[in-house]
């Protein structure tokens, strides 16, 4: 288990107080291990789960040579490629049920779409080329040899790995993984997250609904981060531990900060990081781990604390974030998103950016990261983007209205109307 010290050291240019998104995500992809533990689980509850191991083919996919189409199986010695030629069908060929046929020369034989290939035969010409004289087949010249056949292995091999351990089990995995005739297979236990908020400032909506407390009182607030938190943990396929909202009190939150450690894999907080907040907090991570603060060059989402704290003896990766609710979504998918997933065992960490063009002027100064949000839309055979509107980390209505992320890299200034920009799409996000 690496220390968060050591990777640090290694990073070039580290500075706490203005560190790049790809140094910062550097740091934490360095730092965080996957978990350790797995599950026996059917086909059926794998789908959402990350492979603990390689699923290696027991057999041929397909298992044996077979007919893509419907249509007649011939041996390719047999035909021309400048005239027709007659051949003679001597039986049929149907999906799942075994061919005794063997076509000799200037035999052929009629298959189903699905059907083993007849001995002898090599190639399928489809039904719509031939014509039928009784059980006389011409077939035109300018066929090809072993077309629409499929061979045996083509797909997948006896031997090989169909999958890899560190595949997120999808629907089109469980359809492979059930081809191969494997009924049970080793998934990566569920990543366990606590996550609370942190402010005298917050109301929880647990109070209002069980009539245990007013509305807000002046200068208080719903809390919205841990219901944002919780839905992108939940489409991650975390099993999440909410542990309310903690007030700002050194005591409270050293033994919910203690609590959170003992009981999951990775801590989560909202809030608490800023200039003016950290320092008790710096304090309170000294006695229970080891934790760095950092101003990140981004926007929305400048403070964030990243390290590993103890609990009853166990260690847990701690994320902190921002107060802001925008600013907690977007640090939440390019910082805590992948390194949740690197912890998970994933492979696939990092998401594709696509480009697209602006509509509009975006100004930006060099030496950031902005995530603006966006619209992405197709218009006149081209994808294009716009803003939401406007972009304060904390109106999260423009999460809510955007389908993209606009990416405006740390040494990119402004954007024209017209420029490319990188554009990260949310869907399936949030």
């Amino acid at each position: 288990m690496s220390a968060l010290k050591d990777v640090i050291s290694c990073i070039s240019d580290y500075d706490p107080e203005a560190l790049p998104v790809e140094r910062a995500n550097q740091v934490i992809r360095s730092f965080v291990q996957p978990v350790a533990g797995f599950e026996t689980v059917a086909v059926r509850a794998a789908l959402d789960r990350v492979l603990a191991e390689d699923i290696v083919s027991p057999i041929d996919v397909p298992a044996h040579d077979n007919s893509a189409m419907d249509g007649w199986a011939v041996r390719f010695a047999d035909l021309s490629q400048n005239a027709e030629v007659a051949l003679t069908e001597i039986g049929t060929a149907y999906a799942g049920k075994e061919c005794k046929e063997k076509a000799g020369p200037g035999q052929c034989v009629r298959v189903m779409t699905g059907a083993v290939m007849p001995e002898g035969t090599d190639t399928v010409v489809i039904q719509e080329l031939v014509k039928i004289e009784g059980k006389r087949v011409i077939v035109p010249p300018g066929q090809e040899r072993a077309q629409n056949t499929r061979r045996a292995g083509e797909d997948l091999q006896a031997g090989k790995p169909a999958l890899n351990a560190g595949t997120l089990v999808r629907p089109a995995e469980l359809g492979l993984i059930a081809s191969l005739g494997i009924a049970r297979v080793n998934v990566r236990r569920r990543l366990r997250v606590a996550f609370f908020s942190t402010g005298d400032e917050l109301r929880s909506l647990d109070e209002v609904a069980s009539g245990a407390a007013a509305p807000p009182k002046k200068g208080e607030i719903y809390d919205s981060n841990r219901y944002t938190l919780w839905g992108m943990l939940q489409r991650l396929g975390c099993e999440v531990i909410d542990m309310g909202v903690v007030r700002d009190d050194p005591v409270l939150l050293e033994a919910a900060f203690a609590r959170a450690a003992a009981s999951a894999d990775a801590v989560i907080t909202s809030g608490g990081v800023s200039v003016g907040e950290a320092d008790y907090t710096k304090q309170m991570m000294a006695k229970l781990g080891e934790v760095v603060f950092w101003k990140i060059a981004m926007r929305p989402g400048r403070p964030m604390a990243i390290g590993r704290i103890e609990g009853a003896g166990n260690s847990a990766y701690l994320f902190g974030l921002p107060g802001n609710p925008v600013a907690v979504m977007v640090t939440f998918y390019h910082f805590v998103r992948g390194a949740l997933l690197t912890m998970m065992g994933r492979k696939d960490t990092d998401l594709p950016l696509v480009r697209a063009k602006s509509e509009t002027l975006i100004r930006k100064k060099p030496g950031r990261t902005e995530y603006q949000r966006g619209i992405l839309r197709r218009a006149d055979g081209e994808w294009t983007v716009r803003l939401t509107g406007a972009q304060g980390s904390g109106i999260l209505r423009s999460m809510s209205e955007a389908n993209c992320f606009v990416v405006l890299h740390h040494e990119q200034g402004s954007v024209k109307p017209g420029d490319p920009v990188d554009v990260m799409l949310m869907e399936g996000l949030v």
